[in-house]
């Protein structure tokens, strides 16, 4: 029986709710290509707007994705589980372990344009590091490729006086990242903060991370501390909201 509120939700949601279904089912399995819009069309009796934007649901849900020329497909990427409180932990990085091996278990994890440059801070950047606007910043740009979809951008503030002549200067930070080589430099981080949000992402953006039509970015901007509440490090990072699962473990 169809309810007064089934009958009020828009064609192109019912449509795709039933798509979805079929996903979950396993009617349609990961790389499985989907109904197309002619199909859609044929099978719900609808306009070709109201197919494409069903198939446009599950793109935006991470769900599907469009393939040019091909068609829409179920989406065979596994979700990247972020351990936010694990990764971050001293027993990663103060070991020589990238945090990211807290999150990627054994899949392929490539970091590629990857710019290191000296610029001056921002004045967002400024306030938090606690240092004069216009002060000369340590800037580490980098994207995260995971088994061949990029799924993050990262920028890295640091005051330049701090991490001159050390590795964090060069692309390759070695063994542990910056936060082990700002331990050797006697700032060692003791505690983070991660402030979270969600936005529409820009045009560079959806060009960079490979994005759907609709998927929006989540962000997250963490601050690194040193002993005495001394902020060392900000890192402005973007998700592919659809290629991740925040995971965030602690007692009560």
């Amino acid at each position: 029986m169809v309810t007064g509120g089934a009958k009020r939700q828009p064609k192109y949601q019912r449509i795709a709710d039933e798509l979805r279904d079929a996903i979950q089912s396993g009617r349609y399995g990961p790389g499985d290509r989907l109904p197309g819009e002619n199909d859609l069309m044929a099978d719900y009796s609808v306009a070709r707007m109201t197919a494409r934007q069903a198939l446009g649901v599950l793109q935006s849900e991470g769900i599907a994705e469009s393939r040019k020329g091909a068609g829409v497909f179920v989406r065979s990427f596994r979700p990247l589980r972020r351990q936010g409180i694990k990764r971050l932990a001293q027993s990663q990085w103060g070991e020589g372990r990238s945090i990211w091996s807290a999150d990627t278990e054994d899949r392929t994890l490539v970091v590629d344009k990857v710019s290191v440059t000296e610029e001056p801070a921002p004045d967002r950047v400024a306030e938090v590091l606690g240092v004069e606007r216009g002060e000369a910043t340590c800037v580490r740009r980098r994207r995260f490729v995971l088994d061949g979809k990029p799924v993050l951008l990262a920028t890295s503030y640091l005051p330049a006086s701090l991490v001159a002549g050390s590795a964090i200067t060069q692309e390759d930070t070695g063994p542990g990242g910056t936060y082990a080589r700002l331990a050797e430099l006697g700032s060692k981080p003791v505690h983070f903060r991660e402030e979270i949000r969600s936005r529409m992402p820009s045009s560079a953006e959806v060009g960079e991370l490979e994005l759907s039509a609709g998927t929006p970015v989540m962000l997250i901007c963490r601050t690194a501390f040193a002993d005495e509440g001394r902020p060392v490090e900000i890192n402005e990072m973007t998700l592919d909201s659809a290629s991740y699962i925040l995971e965030y473990n602690f007692d009560a």
